[in-house]
């Protein structure tokens, strides 16, 4: 039986490309169909408090996003067989969309998981129990890199999801300090390794050389078996 394929779940965006060439958004285009109902639903909250336009036109996912964390992903620059694996195995967890694959066409939206939509509530909360049944099935068997923040996190319900794995990572100072200001070019060049190296789990890190110097800590990572907590520290 084939090894199920890895998840890597990031955040959208902050910074979006305006503008567009491919039709508005309709159900049936996104790699996660069975997500569209819900999609519908958000979208019609959303557009009427003014946080997106349906009738806009849309792009790839990956190329709307922006944001520090996919410029130094530069997934265009990807060889071809890591951005085949990268539209198979990222997810980005959208308060619009609940996940988008990088091929998957959206229009520009100023919609955070942290709002409240009238009718919906938090949106936080109002995606957890529709994704559960999606990543439940994905994420069986397989290694899941979970690279979201909290506010994104909070989407997430790991009671009733059951990867093999689940990996999280955080990047620290020499002195051991959790970095914040460079998290997302940090992960951006982490993420771009796991698409061109492929590793089997978190221990090949040891061999994973960050652009800006940040390597593995084995004494401060907690490799579980479920959960593993990893330490990438600078210097």
């Amino acid at each position: 039986m084939a090894r199920p394929q890895p998840l890597i779940l990031l955040p959208p965006s902050e910074g979006k490309a305006h503008g567009g060439s491919g039709a508005p958004w309709a159900p049936g285009t996104m790699a996660d169909a069975a997500l569209d109902e819900a999609r519908t639903e958000v979208l019609a909250a959303a557009a009427r408090a003014g946080a997106v336009d349906p009738g806009a036109p849309t792009v790839p996912a990956i190329e709307r996003y922006t944001g520090v964390l996919y410029r130094e992903l530069a997934w265009a620059t990807l060889p071809a067989a890591a951005r085949r694996r990268g539209t198979r195995r990222v997810r980005v967890v959208s308060g619009l969309w609940g996940l988008a694959a990088p091929s998957d066409p959206i229009p520009h939206d100023r919609l955070k998981m942290s709002a409240r939509l009238d009718g919906l509530g938090r949106l936080a909360a109002w995606w957890r129990p529709r994704l559960v049944p999606l990543l439940a099935e994905r994420a069986r068997r397989a290694v899941v890199w979970d690279l979201l923040p909290n506010e994104h996190a909070a989407a997430m319900d790991w009671r009733h999801v059951e990867p093999a794995r689940r990996v999280t990572v955080r990047f620290v100072d020499e002195q051991g300090r959790t970095v914040s200001h460079w998290n997302k070019l940090l992960k951006g060049a982490l993420v771009r390794w796991l698409l061109t190296e492929e590793p089997e789990g978190p221990e090949d890190l040891a061999g994973f050389e960050h652009p800006l110097g940040y390597r593995f800590d084995p004494a401060a990572s907690d490799l579980g078996e479920r959960l593993a907590a990893v330490v990438l520290r600078a210097g």
